[in-house]
């Protein structure tokens, strides 16, 4: 999309230098290349400081999992690996295993229906002390039979029609916007099934306990969870909501009386780890819209300190929400910390910390204002070297990374 905006500044300065159109063209490009060098975006982080994922790994016995939902818009199993190999390079995790594994996600109520795939990466450090769990979680094909009713729109019937960009920007929208639409239907159910699934398999074993290349239904009961393992989920836009959402539904299983013994060994085992999610492109408040409360809201203190009279009843020890976002971003927002008491379960014990942070780079248009891509801010996050490396190590730490110690700012908060 980068050369989009190269496109739409060039023809502002032509049209203003039209009578110099070679000139203005060849000032345009040196304008544009010197914009590229100056690097000045805004990283900004503000909340508790936080230490990312490499403090876990390097836990003695520890073996670190991570989860990532993606989306909106149509994926295929493999969409996070330029986000993995950039990730497990900043974490110093250069041995890996020679093939990934694949799981078809099912029902348990159904389990010839498919939910998705789910694909698990293993990597080490060179000594192979150190391991990550990459659990990718494709949902996209839940949603994809709805979504062909808007295939024709898509298709040479229409597309001919359409200015070349307007078409690019139409068939985006065509894949990308009935997803949250589908979602507050009755897919929803579907998807966090699908999402439960991948925490299941998330939390029932290591790598050589888990399947491969079968549709399999994972069940809690059988689970024997790994005590000393730590848990990371990482989302994007919709998949943020998702996290949550299927998170809120763990919590109202786990504490149901009828499944309370059920899901004793699982919920002890939680109810002491603090997890941290990282959000890129955050939409909760936009998507939190229409949407019925959590029963369990405003609790932080009886569910949250140790001497709330729920605390035993919680969830989560702390959640650790790093919500990203571009103010470019014209579908992601920051989250205000009475969001968290008004619309998310106090049981999970959230916590927040807002990264406001320019992915999409912003040009001077020549007087015109400032430009920056919205779609570019929108998917621009999970190849950012800046969030790379805040998720590796975290900020305000020792083991901080150098480009965010030189390009990120961090304001604390205090009560």
């Amino acid at each position: 999309m980068q050369q989009m905006i190269r496109l739409l500044v060039i023809f502002a300065a032509s049209f203003l230098l039209s009578s110099c159109a070679s000139i203005g063209k060849g000032i345009t490009e040196a304008i544009l290349e010197r914009q590229d060098s100056e690097d000045t975006r805004l990283c900004e982080v503000t909340g508790n400081n936080f230490t990312g994922l490499k403090p876990q790994l390097e836990a003695p016995g520890r073996k670190m999992k991570v989860l990532m939902v993606h989306g909106v818009g149509n994926h295929l199993p493999g969409y996070a690996t330029e986000f993995l190999e950039k990730l497990t390079k900043e974490l110093e995790l250069p041995v890996t295993t020679r093939a990934y594994k694949n799981i078809k996600l099912a029902d348990p109520r159904n389990p010839k229906e498919n939910l998705g795939n789910l694909r698990i990466h293993r990597y080490l450090d060179q000594n192979q002390t150190q391991e990550l769990l990459f659990y990718e979680l494709t949902w996209s094909e839940i949603t994809a039979k709805d979504k062909e009713v808007l295939s024709y729109d898509n298709s040479g019937e229409q597309s001919f029609r359409r200015a070349a960009i307007n078409d690019l920007l139409k068939k985006f929208s065509n894949d990308t916007g009935p997803d949250p639409i589908i979602y507050l239907g009755e897919k929803r159910e579907d998807i966090l099934v699908a999402f439960a699934q991948s925490f299941c398999w998330m939390i029932s074993g290591d790598w050589n306990s888990l399947p491969d290349d079968v549709q399999q239904v994972c069940s809690s009961k059988d689970v024997t969870p790994f005590y000393n393992d730590s848990y990371a989920f990482v989302s994007h836009s919709l998949g943020s909501r998702i996290t949550i959402d299927g998170l809120q539904r763990l919590a109202s299983i786990y504490a149901d009386d009828d499944n309370a013994l059920y899901f004793s060994a699982v919920s002890n085992v939680l109810k002491n780890k603090e997890v941290p999610i990282y959000m890129m492109s955050n939409q909760l408040p936009m998507l939190q819209l229409g949407r019925a409360i959590p029963k369990i809201v405003n609790q932080e203190a009886a569910y949250c300190q140790a001497g709330g009279d729920k605390f035993a009843e919680r969830m989560l020890l702390k959640t650790n929400v790093i919500a990203f976002n571009d103010p470019n971003d014209l579908l992601s927002y920051t989250l205000p910390h009475d969001f968290v008491s008004k619309y998310l379960d106090s049981r999970l014990c959230i916590n927040v910390t807002n990264v406001n942070i320019n992915v999409a780079k912003i040009y001077d248009a020549f007087g015109l204002g400032e430009l920056a891509n919205p779609m570019e801010a929108h998917i621009g996050y999970d190849t950012d070297d800046r969030v790379i490396a805040l998720i590796a190590k975290g900020i305000a730490n020792p083991k901080t990374a150098p480009i965010v110690n030189e390009r990120c700012r961090w304001i604390r908060t205090i009560d």
